[in-house]
């Protein structure tokens, strides 16, 4: 049976999650190439002290793929994992490169967020304007 390739974000799978390689596995299910990628660019990322100019060094050094590690580096930047920063930020001093991001976890606090005000919320008038947009939904 084949694996399944869709990020898995349940409950009980992301508790579990302990170290980087647990972190890919969920974000990579299925691919071991990438999750090996993906684990070298943020492990490398991580022990950087700023910005890395160029990952192109992590193909020679762990023997990955440039098309792996650039479908790897595509996701994981749209995740919001991974940025460039360019030399026009002001906050590294005109050094470009890639580095860690911290708008994935920033976007998840704010989704956990919103759905516990949802879950709270008893105002009558945002349940029947919920209710009618439901019905829009109704195919």
């Amino acid at each position: 049976m084949t694996e399944p390739t869709k990020i898995d974000f349940r409950h009980a799978r992301v508790r579990k999650i302990g170290d980087v390689v647990d972190l890919v596995e969920m974000l990579f299910p299925g691919n071991r190439n990438r999750q090996h990628a993906a684990a070298r660019v943020l492990l490398v990322l991580k022990a950087a002290s700023g910005p890395l100019s160029s990952l192109s060094e992590l193909e020679r050094r762990y023997c990955i793929s440039r098309r792996t590690l650039e479908r790897t580096r595509a996701k994981l930047t749209r995740l919001g994992l991974i940025e460039r920063v360019t030399w026009m930020n002001s906050r590294y001093g005109g050094r470009e490169g890639w580095k860690v991001s911290g708008r994935m976890s920033a976007g998840l606090r704010r989704l956990a967020d919103r759905i516990d005000q949802w879950r709270q919320e008893t105002d009558p008038e945002r349940t029947r304007r919920e209710e009618v947009l439901a019905q829009l939904l109704q195919p």
